[in-house]
């Protein structure tokens, strides 16, 4: 059953969007429309398909739009043109009140940057979106803890961010996220600025939580070892465009191109 449906959405910024759509319509690449329109494009006619309860990693270079897509899931990003759909919903048609209610309820999201609250304590950064969705004070923290001591860091929910390492700040994150318990976890290269070690840590710490509560999660990253490990599928983008999507093995048996190949023998030479 999917639970994301993507159908040839595109994404266009700059001042041109239209005749940007129509060229890239025609087959024209990213660069030929930047020259033509002065507009970028961000996503170029990407369909996929995501499975309920599916590990799902989307894989590509800075500027390849895997982190415009990711965020086309939340709608912090609009389409220029397309369809997207969550359990058979068309999410773009959600009015303000729907779409309020489907980002407390269904979707959640792990930043980059960690995205916490340096004003709040840890206690009070995890309990923050349970309190925004309305539950009382008591119930959110209460839930909040529970997190906390799941993801390693009962000892710290009186801390402020600034006294907490990247590694446990982003641990903080992820508790955030899960104590939401919407089925769709978004996560937009949540361990990218971490030491290999704690990566590796956080990455077996993901895997043994998707598999105990089976959410949706879509990961995003730059790094082909990072979604051999997470993704039972990976999408991989090269300037907007979905240029192969596979499984872990068949990435490495089978690259769909060039592109694709040079990561694969990159990491060959690598390991």
């Amino acid at each position: 059953m999917s639970r994301i449906r993507l159908i040839e959405v595109s994404k266009v910024y700059g001042p041109a969007p239209r005749e940007a759509l129509a060229r890239l319509a025609a087959g024209e690449d990213k660069a030929a429309v930047l020259a033509a329109t002065g507009s970028t494009a961000g996503l170029d006619r990407v369909s996929l398909e995501i499975g309920a309860g599916e590990r799902f990693v989307v894989m590509g270079l800075s500027g390849s739009g895997k982190s415009t897509l990711v965020r086309h899931l939340n709608r912090l990003v609009d389409p220029s043109a397309g369809r997207i759909e969550v359990d058979g919903e068309d999410i773009l048609g959600y009015g303000a009140a729907a779409l309020r209610d489907y980002r407390r309820h269904k979707v959640s999201m792990v930043f980059q940057g960690f995205g916490l609250l340096p004003h709040r304590d840890v206690l009070g950064n995890v309990a923050y979106g349970l309190e925004v969705r309305g539950e009382p004070r008591r119930r959110a923290q209460a839930r909040a803890a529970e997190w906390l001591e799941r993801v390693g860091l009962a000892g710290y929910a009186a801390a402020l961010p600034d006294a907490l390492s990247g590694g446990m700040r982003q641990r903080v994150g992820l508790a955030r996220a899960l104590a939401m318990d919407t089925p769709i976890l978004l996560m937009d290269e949540p361990f990218s600025a971490l030491d290999p070690l704690i990566r590796a840590e956080m990455q077996a710490q993901l895997l043994e939580l998707q598999a105990a509560l089976g959410k949706t999660v879509v990961f995003i990253t730059h790094d082909l070892d990072e979604a051999l490990r997470l993704g039972q599928r990976i999408a991989i983008l090269r300037d907007g465009r979905v240029v192969q999507v596979d499984t872990p093995e068949r990435i490495l048996a089978a690259p769909a191109d060039d592109y694709v190949r040079r990561f694969v023998e990159r990491r060959a030479a690598a390991g």
